[in-house]
């Protein structure tokens, strides 16, 4: 029997839920209470079981053992609707709108309850009257695709209001907005909660979004729930020392040397964008030897287009980019001649043969050439048994774990085929590293040792483009700071003079 539920916040409670999938426990007697009216995070690497956890809250999952309970009720939850019927919901990672209707057609849409004939005149009215109890609203008649990404976040969590849900699952709900747009949209959910009218369980890797807008954590390590407490009560090494636990992050080896000359030029550049409908345009654009250049922005911004005419992949329609002065094309030769490396967003899909073993992607750029290191010699057979040492060095130096050499890339996780790229590509003389979202959806100890390598490639003398949509990233590792907003250079500064705020106002388009 259903329990009657309170009209406002509702507290949800975990006991021991356990999961397993075969003879793997990806979560393993965790207890987890959440408040009414609390806005509680839940920390923790990548296969810490954070996504199992809430999945078996929402249904998606059947734990193994253990309850749930909800507003002091044992709850059976056999699949997301008999979630959404006691009240919860889940606001995702990706956007989950119609992108061709409008605001107030997805809203009424969503319901289960929905017309065949829908009387628009009622609807809007009732619409309107909702929004009014809101601390904050979006455009009804605006089309979704024309939405900022905030605005987009802003409906998706409207939604889930709009249903009826009082108990908010937040899976890193800021991981498409800028800093202004993130402390907006996570201020008003605060607000929500300290009246009374929800509770959220936020899932995220900000740790200051934790300390700024959560009142309680929780932290999973290896399907275990190894520290909860007040937010007040904790440092934010606390929290990195329960995440880690005796694991040692790799710290990033100090700035050193001198900047040197251009390595890297784009002038005038033109293309278009996924559309065809807009254009790409960087009318200056150069990275220097011994530095790192860091491109922000809010994903669609024409990062991707970028990355795509630097590797080659778009066409260039006008402008010229060169490398060391001379004009440059992106091709496999001129690739090897510059000295040129990448490592693109995606690498599974962008950078390897999934299919093919860590050996053979590994040797992508040596299979063809005799000597180490990618000697320019032409080599007219392939060397097993040289090309199997080459990736087993490589393997060991940049710790890629692999169950074994012959193992295809794609059965790596997401760390470990950066590893590999990475090994690949900084493996030998690198003067030019173009780079796209390098830790995107990595845990923090793959986190660090990419960047890791990224500023120790800097300091060797290598000039750096970072693309990135992770703006602690980019002020972490970035001697200059680029904005990109409608595909162009919108704003440029040193990294010393760098200012948050002012950042994130140009990534967004408001400055």
């Amino acid at each position: 029997m259903t329990p009657e539920l309170p009209s406002g916040a509702i507290g949800v409670e975990t006991l021991g839920m356990t999961m397993r999938f075969g003879a793997f426990t990806a979560l393993d007697d965790v207890s987890i209470r959440v408040r009414p009216g609390s806005f509680h995070a839940l920390l923790g690497e990548n296969g810490a079981g954070k996504s199992t956890l809430v999945k078996c809250m929402m249904g998606f999952y059947h734990a193994t053992a253990g309850e749930l309970l909800i507003a002091g009720h044992e709850a059976r939850i056999s699949d997301p609707r008999d979630a959404h019927a006691m009240g919860l919901g889940m606001v995702y990672q990706h956007f989950t709108l119609v992108p061709s209707l409008t605001a107030a057609e997805n809203l009424v849409i969503s319901r289960e309850d929905t017309p065949a004939l829908i009387d628009w005149r009622r609807e809007k009215a009732s619409l309107t009257e909702f929004m009014a109890r809101m601390p904050f609203g979006v455009p009804l008649d605006v089309p979704v695709r024309n939405l900022a990404a905030g605005e987009k976040q802003k409906l998706e969590i409207l939604k889930q209001l709009y249903l009826g849900r009082r108990f908010l699952i937040l899976d890193e709900p800021t991981s498409v907005l800028t800093p202004d747009e993130a402390d907006e949209v996570l201020g008003h959910v605060r607000a929500l909660c300290e009246a009374g009218q929800i509770s959220v369980l936020m899932i995220t890797h900000k740790f200051r979004e934790v300390t700024a807008f959560a009142d309680e954590v929780s932290v999973l390590r290896r399907g275990k729930l190894v520290g909860q407490g007040q937010v007040a009560d904790m440092t934010h090494a606390d929290m990195a020392a329960m995440m880690m636990g005796d694991a040692e992050l790799k710290a990033p080896a100090a700035r050193k040397g001198t900047v040197g000359a251009p390595v890297l030029q784009v002038t005038g550049a033109r293309a278009h964008d996924r559309s065809g409908l807009k254009q790409i345009a960087i009318d200056g654009l150069s990275v220097r030897a011994g530095e790192i250049v860091g491109i922000a922005g809010i994903s669609g911004n024409g990062q991707t287009e970028l990355m795509e005419v630097l590797t080659g992949q778009r066409p260039l329609e006008a402008g010229e980019i060169s490398v060391e002065g001379a004009p440059y094309h992106a091709t496999r030769s001129e690739a090897r001649l510059k000295c040129v490396r990448y490592l693109p967003e995606e690498p599974l899909q962008n950078a390897c043969a999934g299919r093919m073993s860590v050996t053979e992607n590994i040797g992508f750029r040596i299979f063809d050439v005799a000597g180490a290191n990618g000697a320019v010699r032409p080599r007219f057979w392939l060397s097993s048994r040289s090309l199997r040492r080459h990736a087993a060095e490589l393997v060991d130096a940049f710790k890629v774990k692999t169950a074994s050499l012959d193992s295809p890339m794609a059965a790596l996780s997401g760390g470990n085929v950066q590893r590999a790229v990475l090994a690949r590509e900084l493996t030998g003389e690198v003067d030019l590293l173009i780079i796209s979202n390098p830790c995107f959806g990595l845990d923090f100890t793959a986190v660090a040792e990419i960047r890791a390598r990224i500023m120790t490639a800097r300091n060797a003398g290598a000039a750096v483009l970072l693309l990135s949509e992770d703006l602690d990233e980019i002020m972490e590792l970035a001697d200059r700071v680029l904005v990109m907003s409608e595909g162009r250079i919108a704003y440029e500064t040193p990294i010393a003079g760098a200012d948050i705020a002012t950042i994130g106002h140009h990534m967004g388009g408001h400055a």
